[in-house]
């Protein structure tokens, strides 16, 4: 079992697990489990141990995007999928 890493550590990395997503962004762990399912938040996996890296900054991004798209233009899952695939 790896090591915790403190916040403001986290808050300096170019890479950061989903758990440390979650203290960034404040989204539950099983949301962004299921956006990450969905193709909506992309990942990296870059060793041996196959854990999922997100992008802190673009993950960061990302989340706020699908965020507005749900609450402020009241998309479903499907329809914010297929405007972050137009805008890609």
């Amino acid at each position: 079992m790896s090591r915790r890493r403190k916040l403001e550590v986290i808050q300096n990395a170019e890479y950061v697990t989903i758990g440390e997503l979650v203290q960034l962004s404040g989204v539950r762990y099983s949301t962004l489990k299921f956006y990450t399912e969905e193709g909506l938040l992309p990942f990296y996996q870059m060793d041996q141990k196959m854990v999922r890296r997100y992008h802190r900054t673009g993950a960061l991004q990302r989340l706020a995007q699908i965020q507005k798209l749900k609450q402020e233009q009241g998309l479903t899952i499907k329809e914010i999928k297929e405007k972050l695939l137009e805008d890609d």
